[in-house]
């Protein structure tokens, strides 16, 4: 199975590690599983009031089923670090919330603009992250650049900047 190619059978690992099918999307789909995970923090915080310690609690439950999730959908598809594995994204935006002094509309947008910057250009060390053992490496990066984005908003706050 290449990149590019047909979908794997719908499994629980697969499930968790597309986010629900959100990385199925034919462009960006880690963009796409950033995206979801902001509408489900979005919501979270209006509706039933989740601060951003909620959000880096979310990512902290999340992790283990989401190594185990990516690394089994690794290994059933022969790919090392398939595209549509997304989870890792959506822990990784999660924790870049966690960075904000308080959440509003530029909070929301800088968290998913600064998460999607580290997650692209992988600032040491989020590269050599990617390079661990399957479901480690390939969430490991994302949590990394979560961290710099949660430091980002976190000093973007001290400056009074939202």
């Amino acid at each position: 199975m290449t990149k590019g190619g047909p979908h794997p059978p719908l499994t629980p690992a697969i499930l968790v590690a597309t986010w629900f099918g959100c990385g199925y999307s034919p462009k960006a789909p880690g963009t796409a599983g950033s995206l979801a995970a902001l509408f489900i923090a979005i919501a979270l915080h209006y509706y039933l009031g989740f601060t951003p310690l909620h959000f880096l609690l979310l990512a902290a439950i999340l992790f283990l089923p989401a190594v185990w999730a990516a690394g089994a959908t690794a290994h059933a598809t022969g790919i090392e670090d398939p595209q549509f594995v997304v989870v890792d994204e959506v822990i990784g935006q999660w924790i870049a919330l966690a960075g904000a002094a308080r959440l509003n509309w530029i909070s929301f947008l800088a968290a998913f603009a600064l998460f999607r910057l580290f997650d692209i250009f992988k600032p040491p060390p989020v590269r050599q992250l990617e390079s661990l053992p399957g479901g480690w490496g390939i969430n490991l990066d994302d949590v990394m650049a979560g961290v710099y984005a949660a430091l980002v908003l976190w000093v973007a706050a001290r400056f009074d900047l939202y």
